[in-house]
């Protein structure tokens, strides 16, 4: 690791490429609190920082490290008054205290979804808005089938669905289930998969490559730590374990990735013996693991529940860690320049049907640029005229019979392409019915819902009326003791009264004759 850049803008740009480096934040600005197990994201030139764990102790802090100032400053958010969350809204304006959440960055929005917590008395996932226009936060109510609660699992955004796979829940049981929270209307979806996806798992890492495809990788069991890879069409729903080539990745649990274009980085994590010291990228285009760089063991980028963001300076693309463990917590940035990296045609993208098509655009563009054929080339239908064989145009006669089989092979691949574009049509067609079927069954739920929530508020109007009823029958219970317990001392104290008063004749009789005995 080369030395550190102490807050200067120009200091970052003229770092070297592939190389992790220590950042100083400008003036001195104090750093948060060192933690590992938080989440964050770059978001409009800034870093968010939230939440996280140290010393046992969950966090409920925002902090924002600002790339334009290169400050850190804590975000002050305050809860959002207009919330319409009955079960979640109490008092408490201070965001909860979080630990193996996930976030993404949705419009104006940081949605933080699940994490353990030992504030809520939920035993499903909970989800959170912060507005980082407004500076607020809110608790959301989310609908359908809503998962357990958990810690440790990926979170993924493609458009507006935010997926979800896997983590451990509040019982320790690994889960490898799929969820799909539509943002926009926060109903949750429960994905049923085909068979062969990965194992039960947490702290492990997926991106989406082409808004088509989901990947997971490595993560651990409470035994073993992994290193494989595993593929979900987004579209289809069924996994696949692609073969990967390149350098050997080792096992690894608790590291943090980001994909940017088509490759995947992943810095950190580490097995049950020792941090990984390798940053390592996968190209998702090809399946082709490399080894970006290293640093030494016990650095502290060898480390668990560190978070990995990316962000752009001055054109130039750059890599920002923050935070983990390794026998000690730490809170300093670490940023690393990326060489820049050629695309590639991707290989995932590529159908059979376009593979066909392409092949039938290639060699039809071969066939009319023949220089030896452009002639006979007909100008209505591209049919080949076969020409009577001369002396001297055996050789061309030989090369027209070659050129029809050729011509009967693509008009056989595209009658193929033909076909298979009316599948998909047919699919297409299938899909938007079944699109609008459950949109309908989705506006009846809400409706509903809605009937619902406004049954509920009626019911918790009468149970308030029924509160303060109870509490006047309680008040006047206790004024009635009270005038019981006056009611008996009064009686007390005329009995006492009327003894005292029997008592004293008795005795003055008997003091009379005591005198006349006297006499």
């Amino acid at each position: 690791m080369g030395e550190g850049i102490n807050g200067d803008a120009g200091d970052l740009a003229a770092a070297p490429y592939d190389q992790w480096l220590p950042f100083s934040p400008a003036g001195g600005s104090p750093r948060p609190s060192a933690r590992y197990k938080h989440a964050a994201e770059v978001v409009r030139e800034k870093l968010y920082v939230v939440g996280g764990s140290r010393n046992g102790r969950y966090l409920s802090d925002i902090q924002v490290f600002d790339f334009r100032t290169l400050k850190w400053s804590a975000l002050s958010a305050a809860r959002d008054s207009s919330q319409l969350n009955i079960e979640n809204n109490t008092t408490d304006p201070s965001f909860p205290a979080l630990a193996g959440h996930s976030l993404v960055n949705w419009k104006n929005y940081i949605v933080v979804v699940a994490g353990n917590t030992r504030t809520s008395t939920s035993n499903k996932v909970s989800v959170w808005l912060i507005n980082v226009e407004t500076n607020s936060w809110s608790s959301v109510d989310t609908y359908g089938k809503v998962p357990i609660s958990r810690g440790g699992q990926s979170v993924s955004l493609v458009g507006s669905r935010l997926i979800m796979f896997g983590g451990e829940d509040n019982k320790r049981r690994l889960l490898n289930d799929l969820h799909i929270l539509d943002l926009e209307t926060m109903m949750w979806e429960e994905v049923k998969t085909g068979k062969g996806g990965p194992a039960p798992r947490y702290d492990h890492s997926a991106a989406v490559y082409a808004d088509q495809y989901l990947l997971i990788f490595g993560g651990s069991s409470h035994s073993t730590c992994f290193s494989d890879i595993y593929l979900l069409d987004l579209q289809t729903m069924e996994w696949s374990q692609p073969d990967t080539q390149g350098a050997h990745i080792n096992p690894r649990s608790g590291h943090a990735g980001t994909m940017i274009d088509e490759n995947w980085y992943i810095v950190g994590g580490g097995d049950n013996a020792s941090g990984s010291t390798d940053t390592i990228m996968m190209n998702a285009s090809k399946f082709v693991w490399s080894v970006v760089t290293s640093v030494p063991a016990r650095d502290p980028l060898a480390c668990e529940g560190l978070t990995l963001c990316s962000t752009t300076v001055d054109g130039e693309k750059f890599l920002v860690a923050f935070g983990g463990y390794n026998g000690q917590y730490n809170n300093e940035i670490f940023v690393m320049k990326l060489k820049p990296r050629n695309l590639v045609q991707p290989r995932l993208l590529q159908s059979p049907a376009a593979a066909a098509a392409a092949a039938s655009v290639t060699a039809a563009y071969a066939v009319i640029t023949d220089e030896k054929t452009r002639d006979i080339v007909a100008t209505d239908d591209l049919d080949v005229k076969r020409v009577q064989p001369s002396g001297s145009s055996k050789q061309i006669t030989t090369e027209l019979d070659a050129l029809n089989g050729e011509k009967g092979k693509l008009e056989s691949r595209l009658a193929e392409v033909r076909d298979e574009n009316s599948k998909l049509k047919d699919r297409l067609d299938m899909v938007k019915l079944s699109h609008g079927e459950l949109t309908k069954e989705l506006k009846s739920v809400q409706h509903q819902l809605a009937a619902e929530g406004s049954r509920c508020q009626k019911l918790e109007s009468q149970i308030a009326a029924a509160h303060k009823r109870l509490e006047s029958t309680d008040s006047l219970e206790n004024e009635l003791e009270v005038l019981r317990q006056q009611i008996s001392q009064v009686e007390q104290t005329m009995t006492t009264a009327q003894r005292q008063k029997s008592g004293g004749v008795w005795k003055w009789v008997a003091g009379s004759a005591e005198i006349s005995d006297d006499e």
